[in-house]
């Protein structure tokens, strides 16, 4: 199975919000026609039924043999959502899930034990192609189904394959909500220089960009993120003294990080159930 193989099966899209909406923009950006998408979702956005006029299939009947079909509903509709598409189950369609804490042994029950089905947990910066997406599959999903998941899920930014499922809780608590995490460092960054005397949108501005460039810089460098860490830090400088700060082991960064992702892990591990 291959790119082509989806625009003449055609591709279907359980559920198409912000996560959704960005895997199909790039999908459609790289050559998909939108007269392959099949997207059903009870509250389409204005730029989905835009492409209504460019032949993409809104709430209709779905083909009967797609190549794939992205599951991106949230867990908790996942129960009333995915029995819908039960009849493609046990066949040639491929079922992709980007739905948090729900196991592939979940899909298996619903669509069938011959179902093949890989589960991934990409994050929000796909949104502007600089995602990164873990990907698992089940027994049935053969390595064909897997470069084919890869492919598609490489528009929206990096992929990796996990060795085995307990393994997506940690990456759901490191890059799915990751995130979350960083935007509200760029939000504490802001406030502490605005506390400085800085002005609100100065500090803003400062934070944003500072937190971006450190990004970016941290993959493009050779160095570990360690080593740029002490590249920056004089001995007795500035940066040394808020380090002292956020390295404390019982109350800075490694302690409220560990805390922050395992609760976040052990969430997923509940959803799951």
């Amino acid at each position: 199975m291959n790119i082509s193989d989806v625009s003449s099966r055609g591709l279907v899209l359980l559920g198409c919000g912000k996560m959704g909406s960005a895997m199909l923009a790039g999908w459609l950006g790289q050559g998909l026609p939108a007269n392959a998408v099949w997207v059903m979702d009870p509250h389409p956005s204005d730029w989905l039924r835009g492409l209504v006029g460019q032949g993409l299939h809104l709430n209709a009947a779905l083909p009967d043999d797609p190549a794939i079909v992205l599951v991106a509903v949230k867990p908790q509709m996942m129960e009333q959502a995915l029995p819908v598409l039960a009849p493609l189950g046990n066949g040639a369609t491929l079922f992709l899930s980007v739905a948090a804490g729900t196991p592939l042994s979940f899909y298996e029950r619903v669509l069938g034990a011959d179902t093949p089905i890989i589960r991934a947990m990409p994050n929000t910066p796909a949104a502007v192609s600089r995602g990164i997406t873990a990907l698992i599959g089940n027994a049935v999903a053969d390595e064909a189904q897997m470069q084919l998941a890869e492919a598609l899920l490489s528009a929206v930014g990096q992929t990796v394959r996990l060795e085995h499922e307990a393994q997506m809780d940690a990456v759901t608590a490191v890059s799915g909500s990751g995130p979350a995490y960083v935007f509200h460092l760029i939000e504490t960054l802001a406030a502490a220089g605005q506390a400085e005397g800085l002005p609100a949108d100065l500090a803003m501005t400062l934070a944003t960009a500072t937190v971006a460039g450190a990004g970016h810089l941290a993959e493009q460098a050779d160095e570990e993120p360690a080593q740029l860490r002490v590249n920056v830090t004089s001995p007795g400088g500035t940066t040394a003294a808020a380090l002292a700060v956020l390295m404390d082991p019982d109350t800075g960064f490694p302690a409220l990080m560990r805390r922050a992702v395992k609760a976040a892990a052990d969430r997923s591990r509940e959803l799951g159930k």
